[in-house]
């Protein structure tokens, strides 16, 4: 079965829904669109012997796949056919303006037009866009946002469901936002208070930290000064006529690229975009780009005894972040002729860092003096062309961290790497290449539109993935020790260096200090290179005698099939070509979080940081990295409610290899001690940073409380670390791999036969499982308690920051799963009014969610969730307008109108999703033992786009009025939580100018 048949297949059975366990309202039938007008021929195409605007200057093949345009008014566009997800169009204007044009008065300007033209333009009315594009299918957010960075301002949509007239209106809508939009002083003013609450909800440590290093790091050059959020002077600043003057200046055809792939000619795209944008003209004198400045030395005085001169140091002494030193080799950043011979030398580059990476990596894995540590390079902003290295040191002996760093650095720049390093690091990008030809067909048109413009924006070209595994294999006589040696130097060389130092401890480190520790002579340490050493699976030991298959027959929907051994382990194979090469494997056993208790509970989250690192057999984590040179393989583990699950996305070739790390770790599993002991280290490091805003608190203390103290969802805090020991660690995991049964989902394209074999060799080949005890089995998190007010917790971040959180008890299991799926709808509908009040409206949160859990593998344990960011004294806000729109939501059914803005993203994102694998593999998941999960399957799409006004009163009101939820505010320590909404709730909305004065 093709790709396209397969897709229609899946679609048509989610398409033929049962009945509802609760009565629909009959459906009106959606008219038919109007015929869109006729779009008309392309004039602007580069054919023939024209070389594509995106390509001059470069020898790299053309990609033929595209279609390039640039037409008379400057704009430049690139359109291409792409039927992945079908029926999708995915659309990006980028414009060549980011923070790094503004001028001094002008900071953070470009984002705030970024959000003004979401708020009206010629065809759109003052807040209509998100509805607009909600009612064409798009969810706000994923499918239709922007970004601001230093450099440029793109827009993105993912339109879905895409015909004639919809892609029509979609650009007409697209190019008044672009091209007319209405920069009053209302639409600042409403517009200013959102952007002051994004910049308020990323401040705290790490925001100055972030804030330190770019000032340190670029000194000299404008991005030092120019974060694209602004500052609090500039914005409160900001007038209609100001933004006007700023738009007119860079919101320009000439510097414009519009990208669009999707599912619809891309003659009729490159109509489309000159039809919409053809005759647009610039306003005004036209802006010109700022020189970004380039990374000075200091004077040559200062650094007449070093071999590399030393610039801008800091320290940072935050006592809730961990212990962080980066130092940077800068150099300036140039235009380059993106050609084939460039390329070779990014990707000898790229084999350089790689080699040093995995020596680092070594070092820490053996008990170093540091946790991790990490080189890269990186053309940053167009600014410089820079060398990083990060590491976080263990304790506070940074400068004995900084010398194992720079030793293993160093013996790196003193002897060229042995071939076999090479090798085993050329394999590895061989076979993501060799990967990304393969799933060629599969790429994402939206995946395929980002790389566009983010080669406009690096002043680079795109290739297609034949062309990056041509060159690559085609360079192989280059991949020597001596030209690796000789790109390892240049990466370490350069103009100044740069460092910035983060502790929690004040005293420990000082700029002179941190001068004289990166100025030191340092000797090469060649103990960390890998010796030469092939391991194969051929010699690895067999898991036991091959199982016998017990049946094998279809599961009942598509082609999947269930296969049973003799030892309890049951499979699921779906053998397909959709996404050509490419596998999931999925491994559920065990009991999941149910496994734990109080006397256990700190070895979960140690056990997903550390069990697959434990290594299998006579394997440890450097032996298993060995083994996977030149394959692709994965070894994700989790822990769920009820499950333990092991992942992994690999090749057709690969899979049989996958099948056997799995099934070996249960089988044979082995028990180092070192990665334990840094998963500690790792968990003690982190876990006061968590206090440094809001959103960690909420991260670190939500589900604990919100399962009213269940010690198996508490972040383990360094007294609860003190005492795990490697011993302990086994003592717990041990019997828990061997507990609960097996089931093994493989979905993608392979040999069914081959891999039933294997299976046997492999799952079928293990002790049967023993059984979770029904104590065990029936453990269900509860949920909080009724305190009445709401329950505090403090932060030790900004004292103008805060969040809350309303959680309502919902449900658990397969047995109602179709009532949760319309629990989704209400969810969405609850997110769009929050959003409207909190943001829209009150300008008092970014960016409010509302979401819903309903784990499917246990009777209970469900939430729904509201929360947002805001400013400690409107906290009492959140609570009163959470509380209103549940009651209004109970009492009022919602809108024809408000449901279809709701439940027509919720079905595109379905259609979408189901034309993957990975949707089938996830719902279909537990099936072998659960066989309800199949015909329930068959009305997912109907119960997520189907329902009526009264269904979602009912369940708003057996939500949100008969279960008492949970309250939490997070509130910076010293202050009160606030009491009561402020009087101006419910008095109209004043200026937003008036609003955030003074903050």
């Amino acid at each position: 079965m093709n790709v396209l048949n397969r897709a229609v297949f899946a679609l048509s059975l989610l398409a033929a829904p049962f009945a509802l366990s609760f009565p629909l309202a009959a459906q009106d039938v959606a008219p038919a669109r109007p015929p869109a007008s006729e779009v008309p021929e392309p004039q602007a195409l580069q054919t023939g012997d024209e070389v594509p605007w995106l390509y001059r200057g470069s020898d790299v093949p053309v990609d033929d796949k595209w279609l390039f345009g640039e037409m008379d008014n400057g704009l430049r566009y690139a359109v291409r056919r792409n039927g992945v997800p079908p029926r999708q169009v995915s659309i990006r204007v980028r414009v060549d303006a980011g923070s790094l044009h503004e001028r001094d008065d002008e900071q953070g300007f470009a984002h705030l037009l970024e959000h003004l033209l979401f708020r009206e333009s010629k065809y759109l009315g003052q807040a209509e866009a998100i509805a607009a594009w909600q009612r064409l299918g798009a969810t706000f957010g994923s499918d239709a946002n922007a970004e601001t960075s230093p450099t440029h301002t793109a827009y993105k949509l993912d339109i879905p469901d895409i015909d004639p007239a919809k892609l029509s209106e979609s650009f007409k809508l697209l190019s008044g936002m672009i091209r007319e939009p209405v920069l009053s002083e209302v639409n600042v003013a409403a517009e200013l208070p959102i952007v002051l609450a994004e910049k308020r909800e990323r401040g705290g440590a790490s925001q100055r930290v972030a804030d330190l290093t770019r000032r340190t790091f670029f000194a000299g050059q404008r991005l030092a000064t120019r974060n694209p959020i602004g500052t609090v002077e500039t914005l409160n600043a900001a007038t209609g006529a100001k933004m006007q003057a700023f738009y007119d200046r860079w919101y320009r055809p000439e510097n414009t690229v519009i990208v669009v792939a999707g599912d619809a000619p891309a003659e009729i795209l490159a109509g489309l975009v000159e039809q919409w944008f053809g005759d647009w003209e610039g306003t005004g004198e036209a802006g010109v780009a700022p020189d970004f400045g380039d990374p000075v030395a200091p004077a040559a005085n200062d650094n007449d005894d070093l071999a590399q001169p030393i610039g801008e140091l800091a320290v940072a002494v935050e006592a809730d972040l961990p212990r962080n030193l980066t130092y940077a080799i800068m150099r300036p950043w140039r235009q380059v002729e993106d050609t084939i011979v460039y390329n070779e030398g990014l990707l000898l580059d790229a084999i350089a860092q790689a080699i040093i990476n995995r020596r680092l990596e070594t070092r820490a894995r053996a008990g170093g003096s540091y946790l991790y540590a990490q080189v890269s390079q990186d053309d940053v902003s167009r600014s410089t062309d820079a060398t990083f290295v990060a590491f976080a040191p263990l304790s506070g002996d940074w400068e004995n961290a900084l010398i194992d760093v720079r030793s293993v650095i160093q013996d790196a720049i003193a002897s060229p790497p042995t071939q076999e390093e090479i090798d085993r690091e050329a394999a590895e990008f061989d076979v993501i290449f060799a990967n990304q030809v393969e799933q060629e067909s599969v790429q994402s048109g939206s995946e395929l539109a980002d790389n566009i413009v983010n080669a406009v924006d690096i002043r680079e070209t795109v290739a297609s993935p034949q062309t990056v595994l041509d060159v690559f294999r085609g360079m192989s006589g280059r991949l020597n020790p001596e030209e690796v040696h000789e790109r390892t130097i240049k990466l370490f060389e350069g103009d100044v260096l740069r460092s910035v130092y983060v502790t929690p401890v004040a005293d420990e480190a000082d700029r002179t200090a941190l001068r004289f520790a990166l100025g030191r002579e340092i000797e090469a340490d060649a103990t960390a290179r890998l010796a030469a050493q092939t391991i194969s699976f051929d010699e690895l030991p067999q898991v036991g005698e091959p199982g016998e298959i017990v049946s094998a027959e279809p599961l009942g929907i598509l082609e999947v099939e269930q296969v049973n051994f003799d030892n309890g382990v049951r499979a699921l194979l779906w053998s397909n070509n959709a996404e050509p090469g490419r596998v999931t494997v999925k491994v559920r056993f065990g009991a999941g979080y149910r496994a734990f208790d109080e006397s256990n509970a700190v070895y979960a989250p140690l056990g997903e940081m550390a069990l697959v690192g434990s290594g299998l057999g006579e394997l440890g984590q450097n032996e298993l990295d060995r083994l996977a040179t030149g394959r692709k393989l994965g070894f994700d583990f989790r822990i769920d409610d009820a499950v333990f699950t092991f992942t992994a996305q690999t090749r057709s070739d690969d899979v049989a290899d996958q099948l056997y790390l799995f099934a070996a770790k249960l089988g044979m599993p082995r028990w180092d001690a070192d990665p334990v002991v840094r998963a500690k280290a790792a968990g003690e490091l982190a876990y006061n940073s968590y206090s440094t805003s809001p959103s960690g608190i909420l991260n670190r203390d939500l589900e604990y409380f919100a399962t009213g103290g269940d010690p198996r969802f508490a972040t383990p805090d360094p007294d609860a670390l003190r005492d795990v020991t490697p011993e302990r660690f086994r003592e717990v995991w041990e019997p828990l791999l061997k507990q609960g049964p097996i089931e093994v989902l493989i979905f993608g394209e392979f040999d069914r036969d081959a891999i039933v074999q294997k299976l046997s060799e492999t799952f079928g080949a293990l002790p049967a499982r023993e059984p979770i005890s029904e104590q065990v089995a029936a453990r269900v998190p509860n949920f909080a308690e009724d305190t009445g007010a709401p329950r505090v917790l403090n932060h030790r971040g900004d004292g103008n920051q805060a969040a809350a959180v309303i959680a309502w008890p919902s449900g658990g299991g397969m047995e109602r799963i179709r009532e949760s799926r319309q629990l989704e709808i209400l969810t969405q509908l609850f997110n769009n009014r929050l959003l409207e009040a909190l943001r829209e409206r009150l300008g008092a949160s970014y960016s409010p969610q509302v979401f819903s859990s309903w784990p499917t593998d246990i009777n209970g344990g469900g939430r729904i969730t509201a929360l947002a960011q805001l400013q400690p004294d409107l906290v009492p806000i959140f609570f009163a307008e959470a509380d209103r729109i549940a009651r209004d939501l109970a009492a009022n059914p919602p809108t024809e109108d408000e449901l279809a803005r709701v439940t027509e993203p919720l079905a595109q994102l379905v259609r979408r999703a189901s034309t993957g694998n990975q949707f089938w593999l996830y719902n279909l998941e537990g099936s072998s033992t659960d066989p309800q999960r199949v015909p329930l399957l068959r009305t997912l799409l109907s119960d997520y786009s189907q329902t009526s006004p009264q269904i979602m009163q009912f369940l708003a009101n057996r939500y949100f009025v008969e279960r008492t939820p949970l309250k939490l505010a997070v509130i910076p320590e010293g202050q009160e939580l606030a009491e009561g909404p402020p009087p101006v709730l419910d008095a109209p909305v004043q200026p937003a100018a008036a609003m955030v004065s003074g903050r």
